[in-house]
């Protein structure tokens, strides 16, 4: 489990197969290294992998073929692609929530629900306000004012527009700065994350689902017995 506070920068390279190197090379890739072990979980860019040998400056990680469907990792973001240090890209990095750590974003996950693009992103007087189109598996989960991760980074949704499949957010300077949002251009593909909150809704909720509950029977005591009071 992470936050969606993006700890440093990295870059990512293909190794072939199944493969990847993640080199750290912000200022603050000592948070991510410092005590960094076989095993251990990471976000990169909202994907969640495991630590499989740790490197001086960074780590390798195996993606299986669910992940590279479902991110970024796959398909226009291929082996091919990023074979070369030349055509290495920039990627955030988080390692995993520590008990009894700050959540100073929101529960993420790091299991990708689907693929969106960057359409536009704008600077304004305080902020940076960014566009991204969503797939129909996340459009579901957005709610405004709610939480969504966008390349593992937790934003909070300012608009969402479904007839056009889009929301917008509004990025602070410091969260532009130091994460991979600003090397993004209109076009580019991202990872994006439902709150887990909605989706555990939609479980009781969902039409069909055995276990779902209409919406008059979900009361205090319903919740209580379940664990969520």
């Amino acid at each position: 489990m992470f936050t969606g506070l993006i700890q440093a920068l990295g870059t990512m390279k293909s190794l072939g197969g199944d493969s990847w190197q993640i080199t750290c090379v912000s200022q603050s890739s000592e948070i991510v290294m410092q005590d960094l072990a076989y095993g251990d979980s990471v976000a990169v860019d909202g994907v969640c992998l495991t630590v499989e040998a740790v490197l001086k400056d960074g780590f390798i990680a195996t993606a299986s073929p669910e992940t590279l469907r479902r991110t970024t990792l796959g398909g226009e973001q291929s082996h091919q692609k990023y074979a070369s240090p030349e055509h290495s890209r920039r990627v955030n990095l988080e390692t995993s929530l520590r008990v009894g750590g700050k959540v100073g974003g929101h529960f993420v996950m790091g299991h990708v629900d689907g693929i969106g693009r960057m359409l536009t992103a704008e600077q304004t007087a305080s902020s940076w306000e960014m566009t991204f189109t969503a797939p129909e598996a996340i459009a579901q989960y957005i709610v405004p004012k709610g939480s969504i991760a966008v390349n593992g980074i937790s934003l909070t949704v300012a608009s969402y527009e479904p007839e056009l499949s889009q929301f917008k957010v509004a990025v602070i300077p410091l969260t532009y700065a130091e994460t991979n949002l600003h090397y993004l251009t209109s076009g580019d593909v991202v990872n994006l994350e439902g709150d887990i909150l909605g989706k555990y809704v939609e479980k009781f909720l969902y039409p069909g689902n055995q276990h779902a509950k209409a919406a008059d029977e979900i009361t205090p005591t319903f919740l209580a017995e379940h664990g969520y009071l």
